[in-house]
């Protein structure tokens, strides 16, 4: 069904810079809120329980899955990630605009759940650059780089199934280029109907 908000889905190599992008794009744009989702790794450096993550064990995790209760769910890195869709569509209902950080596969199960969802690709300026931005997060040992760089080569080749692609080779472009498709979206026929319904009533547009 439609919902008065707007579903943002940005998905990225491991290293493209998303999460801060997207984290920049939240304390600049209070109408935008995130989804948090679930996921069966472990919190690392300052990640907290329903701010970055739902952690849950995986017990929890195949209990949510029988429940049918997430709109999409993967395996990443040796880990699982699922989306709640009931979340989503309560902010969407309430008319605000929802942004998931996902991998690619859960981007495409999305677009086919929620077929306005907006997609967007996250794509670093060099593979160069990629393998440097993971080793000075200083977060992973050369051995799981190695799997993230070899995941990244597979996820970049979906690009072309994704409504926009910002690369990310300097952050102040990438995030003018990020608010730039938020706003543009909004602005959209079909999404203002929605958004202003009452407007485009009492001024008797179909």
């Amino acid at each position: 069904m439609d919902y008065p908000g707007n579903l943002f889905v940005v998905a990225a190599p491991s290293g493209a810079g998303k999460s801060s992008l997207v984290k920049a794009l939240l304390e600049l744009d209070s109408h935008v809120q995130p989804s948090v989702s679930h996921t069966t790794r472990a919190p690392r450096g300052q990640e907290k329980h329903g701010r970055e993550y739902f952690f849950v064990s995986q017990q929890e995790f195949d209990a949510m899955v029988a429940a049918d209760a997430f709109v999409e769910w993967a395996h990443v890195h040796n880990h699982r990630y699922g989306t709640s869709k009931k979340a989503i569509e309560e902010r969407m209902a309430q008319g605000a605009d929802v942004i998931l950080e996902i991998d690619f596969q859960g981007a495409l199960q999305i677009k086919k759940i929620f077929a306005n969802a907006i997609s967007i690709f996250i794509l670093p300026p060099s593979w160069e650059e990629l393998r440097a931005r993971l080793e000075r997060r200083g977060e992973d040992t050369p051995e799981v780089i190695e799997v993230r760089m070899k995941n990244a080569a597979t996820e970049v080749a979906h690009v072309d199934k994704f409504d926009f692609v910002i690369i990310n080779e300097l952050f102040d472009r990438a995030l003018f280029d990020l608010k730039a498709i938020v706003h543009a979206q909004r602005l959209r026929f079909a999404a203002q109907r929605r958004a202003r319904a009452e407007t485009f009533k009492a001024l008797l547009i179909p």
